[in-house]
């Protein structure tokens, strides 16, 4: 019975040899082709002789080699475990010689991952079938490739990938049938991991190390997804794979597939499975899912929310932005996402990837765990900064948006650099759209519809659409819109419209300038008047500035500078928790009316720095801008705000605005006077000026003008210089309020002497200044010095009808009329000539006012013995001119010039700085120390001997007794023209 019977047209024992061919590791090819020929009667005989001997040796052979031969059915050796190594890879290797013959396979069951159950193969191959629904398709696109291991599933796989994109022209496509029976193939594969011999073998040890002793119901699958992180290169590559085709179909994960599969039938009925369709779907009606649903697609969500590739329908989307914006970015780590959402503005980009990323960014605004970059670098941070348990990261009961505003909210406590820096780009997103800042969405959303509904969001559009309707929006959307604002205040990066108005003016005028701190806001201010400075960045910055003067929690570096002084001296002012009724300035109005009181100077800096802005533009000065809103409207419509040009033109028409307005502007104008930084054009105009004579005066309490008025008549004080602090000093005289030293000088005696005459002083008449001189012998000392300071002042720089001075516009015009259009001091100078020289002593007092050279400009001649002036007038003159012209010059040698001098002799001999100086300006106290202050007690000495001498010669008369008698030769007075000589 060699040959045996015949089954149809092949013999039995061939029939059975190559259904076996399996058990024989390397027959497949040869008894195969045993069977074929053994179709032939002919020839059968010696064919299955043949096949007989070359099993046997095949056998022998396999035992030699040590491979194990598959028992019989009924062998006592038998056992249910799988196939693995070598064994497998030859079971795999006959099978896959079979299946490219198209020829039915044998089962093969495999177990590479011992710890988990021994699985039956697809195919026998761990791949597509080639005699199934897809085998013209493999014909048509997989020819080349071998069947076995997944190859032809991941041949077709790219073949659909390549049909899937955007103006895809493929004349072929994978047909239906194709479709569903790998679609099968897939979930049969996702089931068990020995089933998927290619990450079984590239997981082997990852599996022993990670996934041993998984709990019921968790596949190894899952365990390695969750640990990827962890994984070597080649399991890692073959677990993002099976991510990639459970991204695309969700039927592959086991998991998602098991929850989701009633809601999915209920909710998303006719949306296929494919291109993760199924996915959006059940996101889009998440709230309608089963808790079980939920938590496996936010988990997918969230394994896939690194790779760019693993976002289907982005993906898709994207791809050719991706070549052209990010062509160097790999995958992985979210970088080529994050590089399309920097780019999703440029020029070229389009409005369909554009909309997947904003989609995307949208999703990770509510759960920073969609975040990869942030949940990977702010770990150590959210638990220890935002109180975040690690437990909660992976539960889709998570604080959502919490944590995301936590870490905004305390980013300067983040520890971790590269953690601040991701929740910087996150915050920078937020203030550029709406939707990426979720609080303020959600709290907003009917404000929106109401009042925003037809603005595109991007580009901060909608929240400058609610900004400017503020006071109308609910008082949620309010206060979430404030805290926002508060928060963005701190950097440029927050204020995306400035940013965007202001690229070229950073980069000219603040590239080395560190971001954040508001620095850069800070640096833009500082150069709102240069030419340079683009029209579209001006009007932002104003716009920012102005909004922040209306509370002052909107000014980060003052807020945060002046934190403990708001607590301590304008605690009252406005309540920290008002949203409803902001604070409206008065905090801030506070801050500038105790400014002299601060002694944080960092925050005194800032204060001063607001007080600029005020009076650059009046509607940084929310208090006044409300006040003169009216005033502003009807007098000073077509005046362009900025650089002070809408206070003076308040001023001009002082006599018209509305009481509460003409309160407000003096008020500021007060402030004014006691710095000429407050003072734009005066300090534009005498730049030069300041720099060579008051260069080491400290700017406030007027300090630097009364150093202008010492010096004032130079010959290096130009035109524009004089005019300027011409107009400063009329509008002193006008207003005593506007005299910084006289105000504080005479505050007490206005009320005691003067107090009729303040009922006047919106007048503008001078009416307190006038009552001060009528009765300076009645003041104190310090009042009555600063008075004669101001008579000097106000004849210094004389100017006709101005109030106390407008005595002498008669002597002017008749006596020094030729010198009026001259320098500073001219007027002054010539008055003074014509007071009655009647004794020696004024006569001293004359020559010394020559040495001193303050009537160089003068070439008028006094009369001696009787005054030539009107009888007010020389009042006036002597009042500013002494007969001692020494004391006047003594006594306007206030702590500050002492100061100065100081300083400078420091610096000339080399000693130590501090050695002379005061120890503060404010201080007016002069401190010597070490060898200086010995000399200082010796100079005291000798002056103290020496005034001795001096009071007891002029009591004895010995200081009458001259050795010589002094002659004074007026000058020449000019010839008439064309006079002859006599």
């Amino acid at each position: 019975m060699l040959c045996g019977p015949f089954v149809g047209d092949q013999p039995i024992i061939a029939v059975t040899l190559v259904q076996r061919r399996a058990q024989v590791p390397g027959l497949s090819r040869n008894l195969t082709a045993c069977a074929r020929m053994a179709a032939h009667r002919q020839v059968f005989c010696l064919v299955a002789v043949s096949c007989l001997l070359l099993a046997q040796l095949h056998t022998a052979a396999a035992q030699r080699a040590g491979e194990p031969t598959k028992p019989e059915p009924g062998d006592q050796k038998n056992t249910t475990k799988g196939l693995s190594g070598a064994a497998l890879a030859a079971a795999i290797d006959e099978n896959s010689e079979a299946q490219e013959f198209k020829e039915e396979s044998l089962p093969v069951t495999a177990q590479v991952i011992e710890s988990e159950p021994a699985a039956q193969l697809a195919a026998g191959t761990g791949d597509v079938s080639t005699t199934g629904g897809c085998e013209a398709d493999i014909d048509a696109f997989c020819k080349d490739v071998a069947p076995g291991l997944g190859l032809l599933a991941t041949c077709l796989t790219d073949q659909l990938a390549e049909e899937a994109k955007p103006g895809s022209t493929a004349d072929k496509k994978v047909s239906e049938g194709c479709k569903t029976e790998l679609s099968n193939f897939k979930q049969e594969r996702s089931v068990s991991i020995n089933k998927d011999v290619p990450l079984a073998e590239a997981c082997t040890k990852d599996v022993e190390k990670l996934c041993k002793g998984l709990p019921a119901g968790q596949s190894v699958l899952s365990c390695l997804r969750e640990k990827k992180d962890s994984l070597s290169e080649g399991c890692k590559g073959e677990v993002f794979e099976r991510q990639a085709d459970a991204a695309s179909d969700w039927r592959t994960d086991v998991e998602l597939h098991k929850a989701c599969k009633a809601d999915a039938e209920t909710n998303c009925v006719g949306v296929g499975s494919e291109g993760g369709a199924m996915q959006e779907c059940l996101g889009e009606h998440r709230s309608l899912l089963s808790w079980e649903c939920q938590e496996q697609l936010f988990r997918q969500e969230v394994e896939n929310a690194e790779d760019l590739r693993l976002s289907v329908r982005l993906f898709r989307a994207c791809l050719a932005d991706k070549k052209q914006f990010c062509p160097d970015v790999q995958p992985g780590n979210a970088r080529a996402k994050e590089c399309l959402e920097d780019h999703r503005e440029d020029a070229g980009f389009s409005a369909g990837c554009k909309a997947e990323v904003e989609k995307m960014m949208s999703a990770r605004a509510a759960d920073f765990r969609l975040d990869p970059k942030l949940r990977k670098l702010c770990k150590e941070d959210i638990k220890m900064v935002c109180g975040y348990e690690r437990e909660s990261m992976d539960t889709v009961a998570g604080e959502d948006a919490i944590v995301i505003q936590c870490l905004q909210d305390y980013r300067d406590e983040i520890e971790n650099p590269a953690c601040a820096a991701r929740v910087q780009k996150i915050m920078e997103y937020a203030s550029s759209d709406i939707r990426f800042d979720v609080p303020l969405a959600d709290a907003c959303y009917e404000d929106r519809e109401a009042f925003c509904d037809n603005v595109s969001p991007g580009s901060a559009r909608v929240i400058r659409c609610l900004q400017d309707r503020r006071a109308e929006l609910s008082y949620e959307c309010k206060a979430t819109l404030f805290d926002q604002e508060v928060r963005m205040a701190e950097s440029i990066d927050f204020q995306y419209p400035m940013k965007k108005a202001c690229g070229t003016a950073i980069a000219q005028f603040c590239k080395d300038v560190p971001r954040g701190h508001a620095r850069i806001v800070r640096c833009l201010q500082d150069h709102l008047e240069d030419k340079a400075m683009p029209a579209a960045c001006i009007a932002e910055v104003s716009n920012s500035t102005a909004r922040s003067a209306q509370d002052y929690r909107l000014n980060y570096r003052l807020s945060e500078a002046c934190h403990d002084t708001i607590a301590l001296k304008c605690a009252d002012s406005c309540s920290s928790v008002s949203i409803e009724q902001p604070c409206g300035g008065t905090v801030l109005r506070c801050l500038t009316d105790k400014m002299d009181e601060i002694e944080n100077d960092d925050c005194k800096r800032e204060v001063f720095y607001f007080v600029k802005m005020e009076v650059r533009d009046f509607r940084n000065d929310v208090i006044l801008a409300e006040a003169c809103r009216t005033d502003v409207d009807t007098h000073c419509a077509k005046v362009n705000p900025g650089e002070g040009r809408v206070h003076a033109c308040l001023r001009e028409n002082r006599a018209k605005l509305t009481e509460r307005c003409r309160a407000e502007e003096m008020k500021l104008a007060m402030m004014e006077a006691a710095n000429t930084e407050l003072m734009p054009s005066l300090a534009k105009a005498c730049k030069a000026e300041r720099q060579a004579h008051c260069k080491d005066v400290r700017p406030g309490k007027a300090r630097v003008f009364s150093c202008l008025l010492q010096n004032s008549g130079q010959a290096d004080y130009t035109a524009e210089c004089n005019k300027q602090m011409s107009n400063q000093q009329a509008r002193r005289v006008k207003d005593w309020r506007l005299d910084y030293d006289l105000r504080n000088a005479c505050k007490q005696d206005v009320t005691s002497v003067c107090s009729a005459a303040t009922a006047e002083d919106d007048k503008e008449n001078g009416a307190v200044f006038k009552c001060l001189v009528a009765k300076k012998d009645d003041v104190s000392d310090k009042c009555a010095a600063e008075v004669v300071r101001s008579v000097r002042n106000a004849l210094q720089f004389y100017t006709v009808s101005m109030p106390v001075t407008d005595v002498c516009d008669a002597d002017v015009t008749a006596k020094c009329q030729y010198v009026q259009a001259s320098n500073a001091g001219t007027v002054r100078t010539c008055l003074a000539d014509f007071i009655p020289k009647a004794s020696p002593a004024d006569e001293k007092a004359q020559v010394r006012r020559r040495i001193l050279q303050e009537d160089t400009a003068t070439t008028a001649k006094a009369t001696p013995g009787a005054s030539t002036l009107a009888p007010d007038c020389e009042a006036i003159v002597r009042m500013a001119h002494p007969q001692d012209a020494f004391a006047l010059f003594d006594s306007s040698w206030r702590a500050t010039g002492i100061a100065t001098q100081a300083r400078y002799l420091e610096q000339k001999f080399g000693l130590a700085s501090g050695t002379l100086t005061p120890h503060s300006p404010e201080d007016g106290v002069l401190t010597l120390t070490g060898w200086t202050a010995v000399l200082g007690v010796m100079a005291v000495f000798v002056v103290a001997v020496v005034g001795g001498v001096m009071g007891y010669r002029r009591y004895r008369g010995w200081d009458q007794m001259k050795g010589y008698t002094m002659v004074l030769k007026d000058q020449p007075k000019p010839r008439a023209r064309g006079a002859q000589e006599t």
